[in-house]
């Protein structure tokens, strides 16, 4: 089955789809959307498993070069006052993570929005469907019950009306014949009328999860966001037991950033399977769910001339049983009314109820048609298939910029430590512990003073 109308898969889906996908044993795999299959559920787990194969050589390497860092350094000569070498390479270092963070952090929240619209559309969609559908359901209804209600009053006074000229008596039950036969002809367009499956109620599903996979992702944003002020205010400060917080913050949001990102590969993958030929499946899907024929669903979704409408045999009977039903009161009209006036009332009332039927058969013939449901198929496949997967995509890059940038924040953090200037608690008065290195610097050597009353200068 062709793609429908309106919708084409983009060169994303065509890009993802044509990656090779195996399974635990490493055994190749179709790409074909088979989300029930446990072939296909094993190979999207080894493409998330990628990132915690990620996430492991990260924090090797983190644990290799602080340990390096920490054990393998020269010891410095004694009486060695000069701050250890590098000072600049640590701050571009940081300098450039932050940057890279703060990019990701940009680019993550586009990306989250782009899926949070993607996910709006589909909801959207799903609830105009439903309200197509819950209006075919109410005309038909409506429709049928005016029908009932004319052949239980008006028609049956008009037939005791002119009881006393049965060939009229005959038109009037003829009406009645092709009345009650519009009726079950239009009891047979309610489709969708006792089906299990709601579109309110998957829209309000994905909507519930929606709502719980942007409040992760706006809360492991900010919790970055945290990570780059911290470092610039620690940084900043030469505050070491914020470099400790910050140590803390950047492991936990690497873990949680490389957790993400197989998520968001895991999804896309999957989804660009799904959107590359979405017929098939939906279409299977739909029919085991609703129990609906093939015919009424290949009319829908697909949409095309290769498929006849379901409904045109009903609907031309219909059509014609209701031109019927006009030209026999038209006649009831002309011969009855002058020689039963009490006719008058019940051919009247027939005839604006026939209007109004009418009316409400040109409406039921609009909504029958496939335009209007397949519009809201294309446009729910575009918010999914677009939007979402463009958004995900983001997020993956948002992910991984954000794993690198925090994993060169831990290389950094401890040579920056190293190169914060030491407490020297014999430079204190009056119980003062913090040292002034940048005041100390502009002394004599040798020398020391305090600005408390009390001090005195002491030799170095």
């Amino acid at each position: 089955m062709g793609a429908p109308p309106g919708y084409r898969p983009s060169a994303w889906v065509h890009l993802l789809h044509q990656l090779p996908r195996a399974d635990f044993q490493l055994r190749p795999v179709p790409s074909a959307f088979a989300p029930h299959e446990r072939e296909y559920q094993q190979a999207l787990l080894l493409v998330a498993a990628l990132a915690g194969l990620g996430l492991g050589l990260s924090l090797i390497f983190i644990a290799v070069y602080l340990i390096r860092f920490c054990c393998c350094r020269p010891p410095e000569p004694p009486g060695a006052k000069s701050p250890p070498p590098g000072g600049g390479c640590v701050t571009w270092n940081c300098i450039a993570a932050l940057l890279v963070g703060c990019a990701g952090i940009g680019i993550g929240f586009y990306g989250n929005s782009e899926t949070s619209d993607g996910v709006s559309q589909l909801s959207s969609a799903l609830l105009h469907a439903n309200h197509t559908l819950t209006a075919i359901d109410h005309l038909v209804l409506e429709m049928v019950e005016r029908l009932d209600e004319a052949v239980r009053t008006e028609l049956t006074t008009l037939e005791e009306v002119l009881t006393q000229r049965m060939e009229l008596v005959a038109a009037a039950r003829g009406a009645r014949r092709q009345a009650e036969t519009v009726a079950q002809q239009l009891q047979g367009l309610a489709f969708w009328r006792g089906v299990s499956l709601s579109p309110v109620q998957v829209a309000e599903d994905v909507s519930f999860v929606e709502e719980y996979r942007w409040l992760a992702y706006v809360l492991l944003l900010l919790l970055e966001l945290l990570v780059c002020l911290f470092t610039l205010l620690g940084l900043a400060r030469q505050s070491k037991w914020l470099v400790i917080v910050m140590t803390v913050m950047s492991l936990l949001v690497l873990v949680l950033s490389w957790g993400s990102m197989g998520l968001e590969a895991a999804t896309a993958v999957g989804l660009s399977d799904f959107c590359s030929s979405p017929d098939s499946y939906i279409l299977n899907l739909t029919q085991e769910e609703t129990g609906l024929g093939s015919d009424i669903l290949n009319y829908y979704f697909l949409c095309n001339q290769a498929v006849s409408n379901p409904f045109q045999q009903r609907l031309t009977l219909s059509q014609r049983a209701l031109a019927n039903i006009h030209s026999q009161l038209q006649g009831l009209e002309r011969e009855a009314v002058p020689q039963f006036p009490s006719a008058q009332n019940p051919v009247l009332s027939l005839e604006e109820t026939l209007n109004v039927t009418e009316g409400s058969f040109h409406q039921l013939v609009a909504l029958l048609h496939c335009r209007g449901l397949h519009k809201d198929y294309g446009a729910a496949l575009r918010g999914l298939c677009e939007d979402t997967l463009e958004g995900l995509l983001f997020l993956l890059l948002f992910s991984l910029l954000s794993a690198g940038a925090l994993a060169t924040i831990l290389c950094s953090l401890p040579r920056a430590w190293a190169l914060f200037p030491p407490r020297n608690p014999s430079a204190s008065c009056s119980g003062s512990h913090q040292s002034e290195p940048f005041l100390q610097s502009r002394l004599e050597p040798g020398l020391r003073f305090c600005s408390f009353p009390g001090c005195r200068r002491r030799p170095h």
